[in-house]
């Protein structure tokens, strides 16, 4: 049987003459950071100050001793960032230029020192360069000449930190006769039978050439054998009514284990495989209809509106992302009822851990090649590692049930319609190649059961514009570069692979990040951590169009950016979902960071949710309420993406500023199972156009929506007050803040990172009617107080303005305010 041997200790870092422990898996970075050689690259302008790094060559050095009885012996390196040599005993044993590869060289009977020595990968993309000619790039880094995770180079949302190591395990393996060299499970179902189609590739020695071996396989009581003689086989196995894996929400996520033994002619074991797999089916439906070309997933033969989010890689030294990292940002996703993960072509092909947490909880995975807005060469060397590379992940990732899609690339082909990208280009290569031929033919012959498509966006040919939200995959981004969020409600995208609206990190990520300066939307440090084009410049844009800029206010500044953040990305999905079946997806930018930023993402750098995870948890439910603006007035929609009929009493009330009900009504709804019903609001209900004192607010089930017929800044707002109290729960670090209104409080949020770095909140912005109350519960506050509490209140006040606190009756004590009362 073969044997495997890690080969994570006794490893060190050397550059030039210095010598340091390392950590394996782990990168130069990481390890310069335990040694106190660098500052922290998240905080303040370190980034700028440890530049350096990726400009150098890196040696990892150690002892590789081993003795075996076996007939071969590999050295394993499942990862090398990225451009490296490898040496044993002063012999060469190969070059390596892909982060994203497994690489394998033959040690057979050789020991001694082993060292892996990696240059700069600008050194790499420079070679590359001169090899094959300038190409565009939407960023000042030559991120397209080396199969390297781009967004190392930087982003709009990421800091330039160059990594270099072994960011993946290293093994020994030791193997006589043969090995399991590739395994590829075909998962299908053909009405109640499963079927898996095993194709295996094995690798011999020479002593095991022409040798009889049996493959062995078992899945879900149904077991199966061959015997072939040569290199390859194919085994059959069919289970009879296997339960199915659905998506979270639409049924249960059964796994099933796939046992594969390879035995020799004595029926000795010589390898083993043991996966994951799960039994469904998926499709992309993209029939023409009257509205253009359609993008719907079809899932178990079930149409759904995906509920998705963008993934980034989840930290600039992915070697630090651990599973259970994994796990708790997945889980964020799950508990904002995202259903969808698209794994964004900048980044990484995620270790197996993530997919199998997607596996778990029922996240479907958009996988992209690792192509992102640049211009590819197709020549050598590239070429070739493109393709080993993209032949090594689709085997590796295709057992998982979670992975839905293959997508071609992120943004190239929008690029060269749009960026004026022929010019420069002159005819060379840009990557079209990759993405219509060599890509798809690839997952054609190792995965036919998964749909490909060649990018996002991508109209599904060069009939159309390859951004055109009329036909397959759609991304918008004029509304945050140019427009108003209400913009997104101008067209309705077939599928809206991209969109978002920034906001900044909470107030402890800041102050962790910036120690020491005093915050302000264009301190220095915040300026550093803005990555994007005028970052800031549309952030104001968005806040002075609804509220007005707050000069001198953070605080109000920073409320405000996230109010304006989950507001723009609702008007998006709330529109979209209200247009169902036309519409079939919204995927928004970007649930992740990795590192303290402003930016898209729903759940900031050090991990805490920003008020859009909330609002994310509320529009993306299976049963949403929405008033959907048009140009006759709002629309009262019923979205319905449970498996249930929504049979409901609508509640409709047209209010002044002060609370007074002007008109009431109630409606009967009912939506089926995976439908919309849209009904016009009645006359009497409907504010007067342009008032800047009456709002409308539909409740139903516990689910709330209200219209506002002008922008914040022109409502008559009254100042808001309201009643504060904590009740602790004994025992617990849990602490309820109940708030009970006295007047209209629009988006009142508790930022709950101002109560302690720890202390999280159960849920973000809610608008409250005068009398009514709700319960904001709290873990991780672990000095109570009240006042502390009614600091960290933040909502919509008169005029547009923040009260500050003791300026009004509900921000003073007030009886049976002083003390937390307690409950069991």
């Amino acid at each position: 049987m073969k044997d495997v041997t890690q080969l994570h200790e006794g490893w060190s870092l050397r550059h030039e003459d210095a010598l340091l422990p390392a950590r394996v898996p782990g990168c130069v970075h990481s390890d310069l950071l335990a040694a106190q050689a660098i500052p922290d690259p998240f905080i303040g302008h370190n980034e700028t100050e440890i530049a350096w790094v990726g400009q150098q060559t890196w040696s990892y050095v150690t002892e590789l001793h081993h003795d075996s009885e076996h007939e071969r012996t590999d050295l394993v390196f499942e990862g090398l960032d990225t451009a490296a040599e490898v040496f044993l005993a002063d012999q060469s044993l190969g070059t390596t230029r892909n982060m994203h590869r497994v690489h394998r060289f033959d040690v057979t009977g050789r020991t001694g020192p082993l060292e892996v020595r990696f240059a700069s990968a600008y050194d790499e993309a420079d070679r590359v360069r001169a090899l094959t000619a300038e190409r565009p790039n939407a960023y000042p880094e030559p991120f397209q000449y080396i199969r390297k995770m781009a967004c190392s180079f930087g982003w709009d949302w990421g800091p330039t930190v160059v990594t270099a190591g072994m960011w993946r395990p290293v093994r020994l393996e030791h193997w006589s006769t043969a090995r399991l060299a590739e395994v590829r499970p075909l998962v299908s179902v053909d009405g109640l039978t499963g079927r898996v189609e095993l194709r295996v590739r094995t690798e011999r020695t020479a002593n095991g050439a022409g040798r009889r071996l049996t493959l062995r396989a078992a899945v879900a009581g149904a077991e199966s054998e061959i015997t072939f003689e040569g290199d390859d086989a194919v085994l059959r196995l069919d289970v009879a009514e296997p339960a199915l894996w659905w998506p979270r929400g639409y049924g249960q996520q059964q796994l099933y284990e796939l046992d594969m033994t390879l035995l020799d002619e004595r029926g000795d074991r010589l390898d083993a495989r043991t996966h994951r797999i799960g039994f469904r089916t998926v499709e992309i439906d993209r029939s023409a209809d009257a509205h253009g070309t359609g993008f719907t997933f079809v899932v178990n033969g079930v149409r759904i509106f995906v509920r998705g989010a963008n993934w980034i890689p989840d930290d600039v030294l992915p070697s630090r992302v651990t599973p259970e990292r994994y796990r708790t940002r997945l889980t964020q996703a799950v508990e904002a009822n995202i259903d969808l993960i698209r794994v964004w072509g900048g980044g990484l092909y995620e270790d197996d851990a993530f997919y199998d947490a997607c596996d778990e909880l029922g996240l479907m995975v958009w996988q992209d090649f690792l192509f992102a807005c640049a211009a590819y060469p197709e020549e050598q060397p590239l070429r070739g590692e493109v393709e080993a590379e993209a032949r090594d992940n689709v085997v590796r990732l295709m057992p998982h049930a979670s992975l839905v899609l293959w997508n071609g690339n992120n943004e190239n082909l929008w690029g060269f319609r749009d960026w004026d990208w022929e010019q420069p280009l002159a005819g060379n290569s840009w990557g079209e190649g990759y993405y219509l031929g060599l890509l798809p033919r690839i997952v054609a012959e190792l995965d036919p059961t998964r749909p490909y498509t060649a990018g996002s966006p991508w109209s599904g040919s060069w009939d159309h514009h390859p951004n055109d939200p009329r036909h397959g995959t759609h991304h918008s981004w004029e509304v945050w570069n140019r427009q108003d969020y209400a913009e997104y409600r101008a067209d309705v995208p077939r599928f809206c692979a991209e969109f978002g609206w920034q906001a900044p990190p909470a107030l402890a990520t800041l102050r962790r990040a910036l120690p020491g300066e005093l915050l302000a939307p264009d301190s220095p440090g915040m300026l550093h951590h803005q990555k994007a084009a005028d970052g800031n410049v549309k952030l104001n844009r968005g806040i002075e169009r609804h509220f007005g800029l707050p000069e001198g206010d953070f605080d109000r500044w920073h409320y405000l950016a996230q109010v304006v953040q989950a507001r723009a990305v609702a008007a998006g999905v709330e529109h979209w979902r209200a247009s169902w079946p036309v519409c079939a997806g919204s995927v928004v930018w970007q649930l992740n960071d990795c590192w303290p930023v402003s930016s898209w993402a729903a759940v900031d750098g050090d991990g805490r949710l920003k008020p859009l995870h909330h609002e994310l948890r509320r529009v993306y439910a299976d049963r949403l309420l929405t008033l959907v603006p048009t140009g006759n007035g709002p629309v009262l929609a019923l979205d319905n993406q449970s498996g249930s009929d929504w049979r409901t009493t609508i509640v409709l009330r047209r209010l002044n500023a002060e609370g007074t009900v002007l008109h009431e009504a109630s409606l009967e709804l009912a939506a089926g199972p995976r439908t919309v019903t849209r009904r016009a609001v009645p006359g009497p209900l409907l504010p007067g156009e342009g008032s800047s004192s009456e709002f409308l607010v539909a409740d139903a089930d516990g689910l709330r929506a209200v219209h506002f017929p002008v922008a914040d800044k022109e409502f008559d707002y009254p100042v808001p007050e309201y009643d504060v109290r904590l009740d602790a729960v004994t025992g617990t670090d849990i602490v309820d803040i109940v708030i009970t209104a006295h007047t209209l409080v629009r988006d009142l949020l508790l930022q709950a990172d101002r109560l302690g770095p720890d202390a999280i909140a159960d849920r973000g912005l809610v608008t409250l009617l005068p009398g009514e109350e709700t319960r904001i519960t709290i873990r991780g506050w672990t000095d109570p107080d009240i006042s502390a509490a009614r600091d960290a209140l933040f909502s919509v006040g008169g005029g547009g303005e923040r009260p500050h606190p003791g300026s009004h009756p509900a921000m003073t004590p007030v009886a049976g305010d002083i003390y937390a009362t307690t409950h069991q």
